[in-house]
């Protein structure tokens, strides 16, 4: 296959792996965040410490993660015809790559909500201050950083699930790499795919890096 056969064909890919790795990335943080705060604030010495929907919660997230994505994508398969009508192609393949990062991403919330000193909480608690003031004030500015790296880690995950998703007619780069470049032995093809991925994932590494570290320098010229 040439240069010029391939450019379309690569174009495709990449923006159906954009499309869903960038709606999949919304639903993840849209579920993701408030679960991950609840693990924390229901937990013992929590805000709203309650041992039953914690040990509930945490088994839910324990089960999603614990699940190869191409065992939960196959499983997912009548949830996803339900949801959306199909369980093929790009718009489809957002159902179970937003189960798969849930979470994964609730995890990460998690850690780095528990790192903000508690101290900042007891004195707007305090204060008077309610829980939703003190999530929307203290937890999440003061964690913002170190979530803004779970978001970055967890869209690169989104990545590699949607290049296997390919495998199962989610279209993008890795059912590109399939149908061209594995069935066909095209090695160039293969070779090419690869590549874009692999920028792909550092472009967003180094967005996020950027990110980081430009917040991170902001909070300490606050304090």
């Amino acid at each position: 296959m040439t240069w010029s056969d391939m450019q379309p064909l690569l174009a495709q890919g990449t923006v159906d792996t954009l499309y869903m790795v960038l709606w999949s990335t919304v639903v993840t943080v849209l579920v993701g965040l408030p679960l991950g705060i609840l693990l924390v604030l229901t937990d013992k010495g929590g805000l709203l410490q309650n041992a039953v929907v914690n040990k509930v919660v945490g088994v839910i997230v324990n089960i999603g993660r614990s699940l190869p994505f191409m065992i939960l994508l196959i499983a997912l398969i009548p949830f996803t015809t339900w949801v959306v009508g199909t369980f093929i192609g790009p718009t489809a393949m957002i159902v179970p790559l937003s189960v798969g990062a849930v979470p994964f991403f609730a995890r990460l919330v998690e850690t780095a909500v528990r790192e903000v000193d508690h101290g900042l909480v007891e004195a707007v608690q305090s204060m008077g201050g309610s829980i939703p003031t003190i999530v929307r004030k203290v937890l999440l500015p003061q964690a913002l950083p170190s979530l803004v790296s779970g978001v970055t880690t967890t869209v690169i995950v989104l990545v590699g699930y949607s290049a296997m998703a390919g495998a199962v007619g989610g279209e993008g780069l890795g059912s590109k790499a399939v149908t061209y470049g594995y069935q066909r032995f095209d090695n160039q093809f293969m070779l090419a795919t690869v590549v874009l991925l692999v920028v792909i994932v550092s472009v967003i590494q180094l967005i996020g890096d950027l990110v980081v570290r430009l917040l991170a320098r902001r909070g300490r010229a606050t304090t």
